[in-house]
This record gives structure tokens, C-alpha cells and sequence, in this order.
């Protein structure tokens, strides 16, 4: 790690620091590698980065599917986790209107539950579930629509209005146990 990336711009280094940076550098370069602290990269705005299904296991083929050659079971994700999973998916590949997904990979509510539902996430059972939930919160908050889509692709409708849209109907699912 260089000194420009230690400290902040507004900070001058002297001499003495810059090599006091060096020689830390060097000792840690030369510690083994099982005394190095494994931890995450730390983006600058103080998030680590993660990939949209961090926590979840991945989808994994048994010998049986290999054999017959076909996909693995769906992980088990409850109504609520497949709509923290859905906000997640939108936010690692970008929010759009008017379409299920474009060539840039960006995605609308229901582009968004198809792609959580491909990578092996949860079942079509959860994904109308997941839909049921989202139209009762947009009832009950005054914004009577006839599907979560029509709400997506409003002139007036955001993405972060989706995401709000989403994480409260995953805690109003989350609190009926589904």
C-alpha cells in the first residue's frame, strides 16, 4: 500500500513519515502470510463490497443432478430474504423502466425476482409470495396499482423508491413468518 492511499489529500507528508510508511511497509511485506489479518477491501466510502447473494449459500448440483444432467435444487430462502435479495440484485446491476433487463444488465422489479429465481434462489411459489407482499404494501400505502410493474415503470417512481418498496415488504413478510 502506497502513502497516498494511507492518508487523506489534505495531510503533507514529511520525509520522516514517508519513511516510516516505507519501513512499516516493508515489515509487513515480510510477515508470513498466515500473520496477515485476512480482511476485507474497504472501499473509500467505508462499505466492504460484496456480491449480491453474499450470505446465501450458492447453488450446488449434486451427483444425482450431474448424472442426469440436470440443474440444482433451489436453495430455501424465505418470502423476505427473496426480497432483501431482489434489492441487492438491483443494486449490484443497475435499475431500469419499461423493460425486464437491457444489454447493460439493469433490471426492473420483475427482472430483478427472475434473476434472483435463476441463480437458484427460492421457488416460483416465493416469487408470487414476494409479489403478494409488494402489492399489499403499495395498498396500504395509498399507491393502488394492478402489479409491482406498473408502480416500476411510473415517470414518478425511482430507485430508491423501489428499494424502500422493497425492504418494506420484506419486513411485513418477515413479520407474518413467510
Amino acid at each position: 500500500m502506497t502513502a497516498a492511499l494511507l492518508l487523506p489529500r489534505s495531510l503533507a507528508l514529511t520525509p520522516e513519515g514517508a519513511a516510516l510508511v516505507a519501513e512499516i511497509e516493508r515489515y509487513l511485506a515480510g510477515l508470513p502470510a498466515t500473520a496477515r489479518p485476512a480482511v476485507p477491501y474497504v472501499c473509500p466510502l467505508g462499505s466492504a463490497v460484496q456480491a449480491w447473494n453474499a450470505g446465501y449459500p450458492v447453488p450446488r448440483p449434486t451427483l444425482l443432478d450431474r448424472l442426469v444432467h440436470r440443474p440444482a435444487r433451489p436453495v430455501p430462502v424465505t418470502v423476505a430474504d427473496h426480497l432483501r435479495l431482489t434489492s441487492r440484485y438491483i443494486g449490484a446491476f443497475g435499475w431500469l423502466q419499461g423493460a425486464l433487463w437491457d444489454s447493460a444488465g439493469r433490471v426492473c422489479i420483475l427482472g430483478a425476482q427472475a434473476g434472483v429465481l435463476v441463480h437458484g434462489y427460492g421457488t416460483p411459489d416465493t416469487v408470487a409470495w414476494a409479489r403478494t407482499q409488494v402489492m399489499e404494501v403499495l395498498h396500504a400505502t395509498g399507491r393502488p396499482v394492478s402489479s409491482p410493474d406498473q408502480y416500476n415503470d411510473r415517470p414518478t417512481t425511482r430507485q430508491a423508491d423501489v428499494h424502500h418498496l422493497l425492504d418494506r415488504a420484506a419486513a411485513r413478510a418477515q413479520s407474518l413468518g413467510l
